[in-house]
């Protein structure tokens, strides 16, 4: 292994770790030597999920059940970490959902469960996991957020303003821990093949095939690749940022 993006010894929590990006981004870290807590709605497919990535990746990696939309849950994700691990140095609150249709069609509980989930539940884990970070005086605290929260989709009002949420959040919580040796970064994935786009309409997808230049989707990894930069010592100078991975759609 070279030395580029090595996490020997760092302790990752990853929410929605179980599959798509978020296994991806568990299995990336794992390779370059951190050990990981995954946190998931279901425990059982984690629990597999997490010993077939240690098996791999000669890492410890743990599974727990959570709800990252109820802080209290959240809480004793960072905790279950903080006690099997001693310590967390990295968080990265993938978890996410989508329920898409028109404004006129979306229901008030359309529009919680996603707020709730993808906004909410990443403010739960940072607000968990500061604390311990500024005792130790170091964290890497990475969000998903996504190109529909930078330029907006037609259909998912609910989904693009939990993601421009994450933008918001990033920047105000990276100016309030950067004292204390801890970086908050965002990555913005473009369109990327995961449980959460395959049920997008054709056209849909057609249609945004159209706005890519480099002419094709993302994958998983891609994503991994730029969370495990944001999360190492390469980037200790970088902070508040938001970092698409999108194939040039987002390009400015």
């Amino acid at each position: 292994m070279d030395n580029f993006m090595i996490l020997d010894g760092r302790v990752a929590v990853v929410t929605g770790g179980r599959r798509g990006i978020g296994l991806a981004i568990a299995e990336l870290l794992t390779r370059r030597g951190a050990n990981i807590m995954i946190g998931d709605r279901t425990i059982d497919e984690s629990i597999k999920t997490a010993q077939i990535v240690a098996a791999e990746c000669g890492c410890r990696v743990e599974a727990m059940q959570v709800d990252v939309s109820d802080f209290s849950s959240a809480n004793a994700l960072i905790e279950a970490a903080m006690d099997a691990f001693g310590r967390v140095d990295i968080l990265v609150n993938n978890a996410g959902v989508t329920r898409d249709t028109l404004i006129m069609r979306m229901t008030e509980e359309d529009w919680d469960f996603v707020l709730d989930i993808n906004l909410k539940g990443a403010w739960n884990c940072c607000k968990a996991v500061v604390r311990p970070m500024m005792k130790q005086r170091y964290g890497r605290i990475v969000n998903i957020s996504s190109v529909s929260g930078l330029a907006g989709q037609a259909g998912q009002t609910n989904y693009s303003a939990s993601k421009a949420g994450l933008v918001g959040l990033t920047k105000a919580l990276a100016r309030e821990v950067a004292s204390r040796g801890i970086t908050v970064n965002a990555v913005a994935p473009g369109f990327v093949p995961t449980a959460l786009t395959n049920d997008l309409p054709q056209e849909l997808k057609d249609g945004m095939m159209k706005l890519i230049p480099l002419g094709r989707w993302g994958q998983p990894e891609e994503v991994a690749a730029a969370v495990c930069f944001l999360a190492s010592e390469e980037a200790a100078y970088i902070t508040g940022q938001v970092l698409s991975v999108d194939g040039g759609m987002m390009m400015m």
